[in-house]
């Protein structure tokens, strides 16, 4: 094995990097867990490539350019008319067919991964008329991207068993770069300096042979020899060391390709064995339904099991620089736990067992969870969202009634969670738009169906004590939704001035929160510049409060949640040719700018394919007809079957190549709309929503004869009043003696504190309905053997 580095590239370190665009065509791994490589595909060529794990990009892209050396140059991905098929029903592999415009040839690819290599393979044919074939010139063009940076990457031409090959390195990991035919001529350049695009796009020919290019933006180029045949493979593989990485790249081409794909699609047909016949309700011959559930399989990490990330995509990566690191190929709890519940509700339990214990291990000491954060456990974004930490509890409850054996003793991540919850809620830092802090009805609807569940495990191993604490917070939460997240003064739509908002702004860091859903102000960052401004948090509203009827807090006809309805579709709804879409919420700057160009840091929010789940979810419970909506979403998919995070809102774009309710620039596939997909099938087939919890339901849709009429004073929620009738619960993190009087200190009592598993020890006072003066207390801390040294006081309403 030899590095040639005698020619070295000029133009370092090359432009500025970027990633590509997200809204994918198709993506792709193998079954097994032996190949850790993930591939994407845009446009008619190979894009991001992911290694060794599911959230670690590699390269850029890999495609072809083809010239006839004096008279034309064509990239694949700008010049070809291109086309993406499956390959199978049930798998991900893919034939691509990218042909010139004026009808003189035709590449036709088929791309897998190696089922047991971290290797992409790359099945080329050319076709055509013969007489112009024989004049082509063909190159491989790689952009690597190593360690999720197209910046300080180094690449080298290598002669190693008499054949000469690209590779590139960076933080010790590798990529090799070969075929089944070999390159007659291999070259390293900066990009938009010295590489082969920009040389072949000066005269049509392959000039420049650099023998290495280090420390920069850079592009692999190599010509393929087609004299001896018009059919090749082309390999792309990954290892921790150059011998690694060349090793497994001529291993992987050594075998025949089409034996490669036997046992790709062998591998795929196994995830097959147990997944419920739901396309028996869908309207596309179940096309969307099998792609979904393979696509969901695909985004589980295969070094870290049970870590599902959202998407294999950078949003708008196009305009995204290295210091774009995440994109969507990061671990949300919340998108994790909708993940495989939609690969339960298709009949798969195994992948959700092993995210219920990858959660339990990545769980923080206080109980909560990061806001997201890399497949090793790694924190990426800070923010704190209640709903997250509910989530991991809703999934260990769904396993449960599943009747899913566990033999991982779950329940200490489930009380911790619960306590966090109580510990810090009622306010949540951000919302399930990861924005704003407040009220917001679609955590509190998640956090009260988590506290149920997590109060049932505690009764079912006879800890009734800790089941009823925590019952009687989660009736506390239930009981307020309402007051904290119903306006009274609704301008949006006439007539109705009761509807839910979606958040009612609320500073975390503030004792004595504002409570009043009527007043407040939100600042939406995304907005532009021009348009930013404080927007009455009253007159903002989202589908959030559906979470509410599909967990069985409120009944679908409560009269609020239909005035609701009303409101959303009136505000929120777009009608596009395929059906009915929302927005996420009115004044949204997250998606597509005005003119149509890529989301920077502000633009106009779209629709959302995976709010049209959500609707016809509610649709079902109110007992209405749900096949407009599973045709809206199978009408959103892709061609090649895949759901984006949103869809163009407006009329027809075609200079920008934006349709109205076609994709636009943002993540594409989006796992939470294919996880709604299946549990709408699963839904309908049943005719029950799918993640209605009976426990929830029994509690808050009947008598409520178990429901405590509870007001909660603790030290992040210093509340001013309380209702006569009512229980007082003090609160606090430690253990303490209550000092109180019920008529302006002239008599005292001191109650201590009873302490709960959970983090949180607290004091009951009964407010009698005649009780007139208010009800005041300091605490004695009995650890520290000090007295508060300050008084509180809560009135009497």
């Amino acid at each position: 094995m030899k590095i040639l580095s005698q020619d070295k590239a000029f133009g370092s370190p090359g432009i500025e990097p970027r990633w590509t665009h997200a809204n994918k065509d198709a993506v792709g791994t193998a079954y097994s867990t032996s190949s850790h490589v993930w591939f994407t595909i845009w446009n008619g060529v190979v894009t991001e490539i992911y290694h060794p794990t599911v959230d670690r990009p590699q390269i850029r892209d890999l495609q072809y350019l083809i010239s006839d050396g004096k008279s034309f140059f064509h990239e694949e991905n700008r010049h070809l008319q291109s086309k993406v098929e499956h390959l199978w029903t049930h798998g991900l592999g893919y034939r691509i067919t990218n042909s010139d415009p004026q009808g003189r040839y035709t590449i036709i690819k088929e791309v897998i991964a190696d089922p047991h290599l971290s290797c992409i393979l790359q099945h080329t044919k050319i076709t055509g008329e013969r007489e112009f074939i024989d004049q082509l010139h063909l190159y491989a063009l790689c952009a690597p991207h190593l360690e999720v940076s197209g910046k300080n990457n180094n690449g080298y031409t290598v002669e190693v068993a008499g054949q000469n090959i690209l590779v590139a390195e960076k933080g010790g990991t590798w990529l090799a770069l070969g075929a089944t035919v070999p390159f007659t001529r291999l070259s390293c350049g900066y990009v938009g300096q010295s590489d082969g695009w920009t040389d072949l796009a000066d005269d049509f020919q392959m000039d420049w042979e650099f023998d290495s290019a280090v420390d920069g933006n850079l592009a692999l180029t190599g010509k393929l020899n087609l004299d001896r045949s018009d059919e090749f493979t082309l390999g792309l593989a990954f290892g921790t060391t150059l011998h690694n990485a060349i090793s497994t790249l001529f291993q992987s081409l050594n075998l025949p390709f089409e034996q490669q794909k036997q046992q790709y699609n062998e591998q795929w047909k196994r995830s097959r064995n147990d997944i419920k016949p739901l396309e028996n309700v869908s309207y596309d011959d179940g096309k969307l339904y099998h792609n979904s559930v393979s696509l969901l399989l695909a985004h589980e990490d295969k070094t870290y099991p049970g870590a599902l990330i959202a998407s294999l995509a950078i949003p708008w990566g196009e305009a995204k620089d290295d210091q774009e690191q995440g994109g969507y190929h990061l671990v949300w709890t919340r998108d994790m736990v909708s993940s495989v519940a939609g690969l339960v509700a298709a009949g798969e339990t195994d992948t959700a067992v092993r995210s219920l214990i990858y959660l339990a291990t990545s769980q923080q000491e206080d109980g909560g969870f990061a806001q997201n954060f890399w497949v090793n456990g790694e924190p990426y974004w800070t923010g704190i969202q209640l709903d997250e930490v509910a989530f991991p509890i809703l999934l260990a409850w769904l396993l449960h009634k599943e009747k899913v054996a566990l033999n991982f003793d779950i329940y200490p991540m489930i009380l911790r969670a619960a306590g966090y919850l109580i510990r810090h809620g009622p306010v949540t830092q951000q919302e399930r738009w990861e924005e704003c802090s407040g009220y917001s009805p679609s955590t509190l609807a998640c956090n009260i169906a988590g506290l149920i569940c997590a109060a049932n495990f505690a009764r079912e191993r006879g800890d009734k004590a800790t089941a009823e604490f925590i019952e009687e917070y989660a009736d506390f939460l239930e009981s307020h939704i309402e007051d904290w997240t119903v306006t009274t003064e609704g301008t949006l739509v006439p007539d109705i001035k009761r509807h839910y908002i979606r958040i009612t702004p609320s500073d975390i860091n503030n004792p004595q929160p504002n409570e009043n859903p009527n007043q407040g102000t939100i600042l939406i960052s995304s907005q532009p510049p021009s348009k930013r401004a404080e927007f009455p948090a009253k007159e903002i509203v989202d589908g959030g409060f559906l979470q509410l009827v599909r967990y069985g807090i409120r009944k679908p006809d409560d009269p609020i949640i239909v005035d609701s309805v009303k409101v959303i579709d009136a505000i929120l709804k777009v009608d596009t040719p395929v059906g009915s879409c929302w927005h996420r919420y009115n004044y949204d700057g997250y998606g597509q700018q005005e003119d149509g160009s890529a989301y920077t840091r502000w633009g106009k929010g779209r629709a959302w394919p995976l709010l049209t789940g959500e609707r016809g979810h509610y649709e079902l419970a109110a007992g209405g007809d749900v096949k407009t909506y599973i045709k809206a979403m199978e009408g959103f998919a892709s061609n090649s079957c895949l759901l984006p995070e949103q869809v163009w809102d407006e009329a027809d774009k075609p200079d920008v190549h934006l349709y109205l309710g076609k994709p636009t620039g943002s993540a594409m596939p989006l796992m939470w709309a294919h996880a709604e997909y299946i549990k709408l099938l699963r839904s309908t087939h049943e005719g029950q929503v799918f993640d209605l919890i009976p426990e929830v339901a029994n509690r808050y849709l009947g008598a409520r004869k178990q429901c405590k009429s509870l007001e909660i004073w603790k030290f992040n929620r210093q509340i001013g009043k309380v209702k006569r009738g009512y229980t007082l619960r003090i609160q606090a993190l430690v253990s303490f003696q209550l000092h109180w009087s019920q008529d302006n200190w002239q008599t005292t009592q001191d109650t201590p504190s009873t302490s709960t598993k959970l983090g949180v020890d607290f004091v009951d006072i009964s407010v009698s309905d005649n009780q007139k003066q208010s009800i005041s207390f300091t605490f004695f801390w009995i650890d520290s053997n000090k007295w508060e040294e300050q008084n509180y006081s809560v009135a009497i309403d």
